[in-house]
């Protein structure tokens, strides 16, 4: 395992580490403590020292299975937790300094710290950009010491860019072979400002596994199933927001252009390849998901003409209409 330093927190962080919204639980299934550990530990045992969750996954299960986890752990493991979608409805009016300070609370209660290493505001509505009370309260936490660093995690480029207005640390945006946009502009900006990049939906949902057909189905607790026309949450996060029966089309192409059997680690390895980027989360709900993640860290460097193969089928497939959404 190869670490990368997340912007200007410091930390040295995983290449590959660990998004936790399917851990214990793959998408509505009970949630599984025994399975939560040995994932967590898998992960643990490779290297990855860098976990992402938030405080509506599982409700809260699994910000309590990793604080119950890193107890007593030597070696230090970072922890980013999200923030704001407990509210209901979720509306910019929701992020007052109150509601803020009690989902900190309520996350440090569930890990059992003093402390949280990284805050994100999650995927807040465009109006929260333009309250700089919202951000003030988050430097208030801060300075009292409830939180050492803060960001957001995003839907939109111009989100992202206009996080950068504040004291952020991290922004966590969706980046992958079927989302390039991020690497035009934004990777740009936030290096010059030394904010720290999470590469979030890697896999495009699954898509970039290489593995789905047109006849693959999912379950109907399985956001793939019910989300793709954004009926439930942004629809970009569902397969990118890509179509799907596109998107096997384009993962197929990549496979046999770029001649492997293994699209997935190859994905997560393309991502690697922008030094913007401090670490890529991909998820996994069970221990065994973990080695097929984290050897992308030890995955060969695309070629110039790998990379090039990337942006052409991007060009063919993805980018009308999908570049101008987010």
């Amino acid at each position: 395992m190869q670490y990368r330093t997340l912007g200007k927190t410091g930390f040295k962080v995983s290449e590959v580490s660990l998004g936790t919204w399917q851990l214990g639980s793959k998408w509505g299934d009970p949630f599984s403590d025994t399975d939560a550990r040995e994932t967590l530990e898998a992960a643990y045992d490779a290297g990855v020292n860098f976990f992402d969750t938030a405080d509506i996954y599982q409700d809260g299960a699994s910000e309590k299975a990793i604080g119950q986890f890193l107890k007593g752990k030597e070696d230090k493991v970072h922890v980013s937790t999200k923030i704001g979608r407990k509210l209901d409805p979720h509306v910019a009016e929701g992020y007052t300094p109150a509601n803020i300070d009690k989902f900190v609370d309520e996350c440090l209660t569930n890990m059992g710290v003093d402390s949280l290493d990284n805050v994100l505001l999650h995927c807040p509505p465009t109006g929260v950009y333009y309250n700089p009370e919202v951000w003030f309260e988050l430097d208030r936490l801060k300075q009292a010491g409830k939180i050492q660093n803060y960001g957001v995690s995003v839907e939109k480029i111009e989100e992202a860019i206009k996080a950068l207005d504040y004291n952020i640390s991290t922004v966590e945006i969706i980046f992958n072979m079927f989302r390039l946009k991020p690497a035009d502009l934004f990777f740009k900006l936030a290096k010059v400002q030394n904010v720290g990049i999470l590469a979030r939906v890697p896999l495009a949902s699954g898509l970039l596994s290489g593995k789905y057909t047109a006849n693959t189905e999912f379950g109907k607790n399985d956001h793939r199933s019910y989300n793709r026309d954004g009926s439930a949450f942004d629809k970009g996060e569902t397969f990118s927001g890509v179509d799907y029966l596109t998107g096997v089309k384009a993962a197929d192409e990549l496979k046999a252009r770029l001649g492997t059997d293994n699209l997935a680690q190859t994905a997560l390895r393309w991502i690697l390849m922008f030094d913007a980027v401090s670490t890529v989360i991909p998820g996994a709900s069970k221990a065994s998901q973990i080695a097929r993640n984290v050897d992308a860290a030890d995955a060969p460097a695309l070629t110039e003409a790998q990379m090039a193969i990337v942006q052409d089928v991007y060009s063919k497939y993805i980018k009308n209409p999908v570049e101008y959404l987010w």
